[in-house]
């Protein structure tokens, strides 16, 4: 298709714009430290959840439950003659549908999942809402069978973000006073799906952190290996720790407290947080987090956590909104790829055509990251979160879905000449017959979550409900 092929030309010919730079102190001033940009994408989204609010799309009772249907010939049909139950897809098969009010969910709107695998191989997700975190077990055949929720703390929001600990799942949420729940998931065993529970948001936690500013934040993040979390982007920004990075101690799980944060930097959107075990041999050994902040990606030494550090602090072409990144390999550490959500909105280069583009990072010296180049995506949409899982990163790309791209290639090839998808299922038709096969938007896939070991990949999508699906090749 036309769409396709502009694409394909667009990624050949950008890929001399990968440049990593110093930060733009000005620009961050005007935009980034005061909160212009991300206020700016807050109300972009709102604008076009209000829309489809008063479409009906976040009506999520309207979709209704689907099991498996393969992938044939690009499609996956699951109801013939309804376009909006016709999936376009690659390589990966649908098993199994259920939209947010079958899986318990008063509001809808999804955003956040993880996943958790009981001592005895039980594979179980934890699904954001805006009311809650719905929970669901995939069964050996791939069925998506609800077993109950923990309710929101304070106030409904679509934002909730959700990341495992052991045997727990820790549940942040932008709502002022919901702080961080901790949920035991060992209480899902005994549940008999014909009646499921719905816990008290309050009574039935393991834990509660208490010490954020005003009780909300953007984003948590877990070092197991460390006994701790993070909590992120916990505004305001002019608090103490100016909305950067919250440290959560963990190893007394029913009286979480905090040792300190990290604040140099300011807002902090993402992380990733590592014992490092990369080339960088004067860290290794150290607590290391790969952060997201707006308009660069910045590298703190965290071991001390009442005296962080700055190590790096980088820039890139093309930068409008840093939102999120995954080491290429947690063992070596020595790639990370990271995906930027507003520079389709913003239209610069690289991703001015509106084709998300993943900027690889060569990060083998702590204090000196390069950015060596990127991957065009040839599907127009807004990338938004990617893990990377041997050698494939999951990247679930709005209204483009889950993407499957083959980054093997990067330690021998950094430009990303060699990357390549080899998988990908679109939840949101919505908007495949739009001029350029899809649209520049916050609608669809908001999260995917793809480390069980059967192999089956859950996509939690904002307007339907969540899907259960797995690669063929």
């Amino acid at each position: 298709m036309y769409f396709q092929y502009i694409g394909i030309l667009a990624a050949l010919g950008t890929a001399a714009l990968a440049k990593e730079l110093p930060p733009d102190d000005a620009r961050a001033a005007n935009l980034y430290e005061n909160g212009a940009r991300h206020m700016a994408i807050i109300e972009k989204k709102q604008a076009t959840w209000d829309r489809q609010r008063a479409e009906g799309a976040m009506d999520s009772a309207q979709y209704k439950g689907l099991d498996y249907v393969p992938c044939v010939d690009g499609l996956a049909t699951a109801i013939a003659g309804d376009a909006n139950n016709t999936f376009r897809c690659n390589n990966i098969d649908l098993y199994s549908f259920k939209s947010h009010a079958e899986l318990g969910s008063n509001g809808g709107e999804g955003s956040s999942s993880w996943g958790w695998t009981s001592p005895d191989g039980r594979e179980i997700i934890a699904i954001g809402q805006s009311d809650g975190a719905a929970f669901a077990e995939i069964s050996k055949e791939g069925k998506l069978i609800y077993l109950g929720r923990l309710p929101q703390y304070s106030t409904p929001i679509i934002w909730r973000e959700i990341r495992a600990y052991k045997n727990y799942m820790v549940i942040g949420s932008e709502a002022a006073g919901h702080n961080i729940q901790i949920f035991d998931m060992t209480k899902l065993l005994t549940i008999d799906p014909a009646n499921p529970v719905t816990f008290d948001g309050k009574k039935d936690i393991t834990g509660l952190f208490t010490g954020l500013p005003v009780g909300r934040a953007h984003n948590v993040v877990v070092n197991e290996a460390r006994n701790y979390a993070v909590a992120v982007g916990a505004q305001p920004r002019d608090s103490a720790c100016k909305a950067g990075l919250i440290f959560i101690d963990l190893k007394d799980i029913s009286n979480p407290t905090s040792p300190g944060c990290a604040a140099q930097d300011g807002y902090v959107h993402d992380a990733q947080c590592v014992v490092y075990k990369g080339p960088d041999k004067k860290y290794t050994g150290k607590d290391i987090c790969y952060s997201y902040n707006e308009d660069t990606l910045t590298i703190y030494d965290v071991t001390n956590k009442r005296n962080t550090r700055i190590i790096s602090r980088t820039s890139y072409q093309g930068a409008s909104y840093t939102h999120q990144g995954w080491l290429l390999d947690v063992n070596n550490q020595e790639f990370l790829l990271m995906d930027d959500e507003y520079d389709e909105y913003d239209k610069v280069e690289p991703a001015a055509d509106g084709y998300p583009v993943t900027y690889i990072w060569d990060i083998r010296s702590l204090e000196k990251p390069l950015q060596t180049g990127f991957y065009k995506s040839k599907v127009y949409s807004v990338d938004h979160n990617q893990y990377v899982i041997n050698g494939f990163s999951y990247q679930s790309n709005y209204g483009a879905g889950l993407r499957v791209l083959d980054v093997s290639s990067i330690p021998a090839d950094p430009t990303g000449k060699g990357v390549k998808e080899v998988a990908f299922f679109d939840a949101y038709p919505e908007d495949d017959a739009q001029p350029n096969g899809g649209v520049v938007d916050f609608v669809g896939s908001w999260s995917s979550y793809a480390y069980f070991k059967s192999g089956f990949i859950f996509i939690n999508t904002i307007e339907r409900g969540g899907f259960v699906v797995k690669r063929t090749a």
